[in-house]
């Protein structure tokens, strides 16, 4: 009798063995493959002069506190931009910030434009109503506005440029937060264009899904 009890206690260890094992091995792939990325990374900005700017770290110290920022959620997602001329480091902070936001409401419409097309309307040629054309406006531009407070900060490089300074600014965005922006601001849009209440409901899906965020690397 003890032997038919132990039989399902055995066969369960081995499960968790083999679920552990299974898990181990994932994440040494994972870690591989961030390592490559990192070396790569650090090896292409050393080769074009960056210089890690604002704190005191060594570039790969920097590179790699930004990584494990990324990496610590799997909600986090990188945002990056560039500032080819400026004459300080605030002026390129400001601006750099400034065209991460932008950068990342033009992805936001970008891809609720692409749906609506494809899946509201169904429509290859693109022909939706008017209406829509100032909804997305009013969309991007609240969502740069609504999204400022959850764009985080991560790290920044800077090298000469002629005259001024070329900027690279790194920041992370989290998706839940940034999923609640965007309701926000279309929650706004909607208020500003009037957008017929039929489509509503759809639209909002879209502006919940999550999407591909683009920088400038």
């Amino acid at each position: 009798m003890k032997r038919v009890f132990l039989l399902p206690l055995i066969m369960g260890l081995v499960l968790c063995s083999c679920v552990v094992s299974a898990n181990a091995q994932s994440d040494r792939k994972y870690n591989k493959e961030m390592e490559k990325v990192y070396k790569k990374k650090t090896k292409e900005l050393k080769k074009e002069g960056w210089k890690v700017t604002g704190v005191s770290l060594t570039l790969e110290a920097a590179i790699m506190k930004h990584f494990r920022a990324v990496n610590s959620d799997a909600k986090n997602k990188e945002l990056t931009t560039n500032v080819s001329m400026c004459k300080s480091l605030n002026v390129c902070s400001v601006q750099a910030l400034n065209n991460a936001l932008v950068r990342y409401a033009e992805n936001a419409g970008s891809y609720v434009r692409g749906r609506v097309v494809s899946d509201l309307f169904n429509n290859a040629s693109g022909e939706v109503p008017e209406e829509f054309d100032k909804f997305y406006a009013a969309y991007e531009r609240l969502v740069s506005a609504e999204i400022k407070g959850e764009v985080q900060f991560s790290v920044a490089f800077e090298k000469n440029n002629g005259d001024g300074r070329a900027y690279q600014a790194w920041f992370i965005v989290n998706e839940d937060k940034a999923a609640q922006a965007r309701v926000r601001a279309m929650q706004r849009a909607f208020e500003e264009t009037k957008l017929a209440q039929r489509y509503a409901n759809q639209v909002a899906d879209f502006v919940r899904t999550g999407f591909q965020v683009e920088g400038d690397r």
